[in-house]
C-alpha cells in the first residue's frame, strides 16, 4: 500500500498531475476538491457546510474535511494505494491522517510539493475560472486570500514531513510531461 500526498497551492497542477500518476501507479485519486464538489452538488449536509467556507475563500475546517476523506478511503479499500490531492492542508490534518492510516497499518510514503511562483499560479487559476464555474477561481482577491491561508496554515507541514524525510519539492513549471517525469522519478525511488 502506497500513500502519496500531492501538495501545492491552487493552480499548481495537482489535479492534472494526479490524473497521470493514478494511471501509471494504479492509485486511487482522492481530491478533496472533487469530494467537496460532489458533496456540494448533491447538497449533502457536509457539502452545504463546506460551501459556506469555500465561497469566502477560506479553508474548510479540519473535522469536515477529515470526515469526508475517511468515508472515501473506507469505500475504496481494495486499492493498491492512494494519492491525496489537497489534503492534508494543516498540521492537525497531517496528524489526523497519520492516525487514520495507522488504524489500517498504513503510512504516508511521500509528500510531493509542486512549487511555482504565486503570480504564475494566480494567472493559471484565473484562466481556469473562465471554464470551471467556481466562484473562488474568478476573483483575484479571493485567490490571493486562499494563498495567504495556504501559506499560514500549510507552512508547518513542510517541516513536519521534512522531519520524517518524506518531503520532496518539485519544480511545477514546465510542460505537463516534464513535470510528470519529475514526479515519477521520485515515486520510482521510494
Amino acid at each position: 500500500m502506497i500513500n502519496i500526498v500531492l501538495f501545492g497551492k491552487p493552480g499548481a497542477g495537482k489535479g492534472t498531475q494526479a490524473e497521470f500518476l493514478k494511471e501509471k501507479y494504479n492509485l486511487v485519486h482522492l481530491s478533496t476538491g472533487d469530494i467537496f464538489r460532489y458533496n456540494i452538488k448533491n447538497e449533502t449536509k457536509l457539502g452545504k457546510l463546506a460551501k459556506t467556507y469555500m465561497d469566502k475563500g477560506d479553508l474548510v475546517p479540519d473535522e469536515v474535511t477529515i470526515n469526508m476523506l475517511e468515508d472515501e478511503v473506507d469505500n475504496t479499500l481494495g486499492a493498491k494505494g492512494f494519492l491525496y490531492d489537497g489534503f492534508p492542508r494543516t498540521l492537525a490534518q497531517a496528524i489526523e491522517l497519520d492516525k487514520f492510516l495507522a488504524t489500517k497499518k498504513w503510512k504516508v510514503a511521500a509528500t510531493i510539493a509542486l512549487e511555482a511562483d504565486d503570480e504564475i499560479l494566480i494567472h493559471r487559476v484565473l484562466e481556469r475560472g473562465k471554464t470551471s464555474g467556481r466562484s473562488d477561481d474568478q476573483d483575484e482577491e479571493k485567490i490571493r486570500h486562499r494563498y495567504q491561508e495556504y501559506n499560514e496554515k500549510t507552512a508547518p507541514l513542510t517541516a513536519y514531513y521534512k522531519e520524517q524525510s518524506k518531503y520532496y519539492p518539485v519544480n511545477g513549471i514546465g510542460s505537463i510531461a516534464e513535470i510528470t517525469e519529475r514526479l515519477s522519478n521520485i515515486i520510482d525511488n521510494l
